[in-house]
């Protein structure tokens, strides 16, 4: 039973952490929409969207566009921003 248990717990927080990444790729949809009137480019990975919303929102479109052109890694996106706009709300 103890097992069944762990087992649920752990399917469940993934689930958890799935709806987050969701929520995230929503969000960065809807603010590169806000700020460009475009919708993000669907070659972008979900790493790569989780890092560029710590960018804010005066480098965030160029950012975006680098990040393309250059297929710059997670690590990189996150060296590249001046402006650091901290998530305190990720659990």
């Amino acid at each position: 039973m103890a097992v069944i248990i762990l087992l649920m717990a752990v399917k469940i927080r993934g689930y958890g952490l799935l709806l987050q990444d969701r929520v995230i790729r929503n969000e960065e949809n809807f603010r590169y929409y806000r700020l460009t009137g475009k919708f993000l480019d669907t070659q972008l990975s979900l790493k790569q969207v989780i890092a560029l919303r710590f960018a804010d929102d005066n480098e965030y479109p160029d950012l975006v566009e680098r990040t393309i052109s250059e297929n710059l890694s997670p690590d990189e996106i996150k060296k590249s921003v001046q402006n650091w706009r901290a998530d305190h709300h990720r659990v």
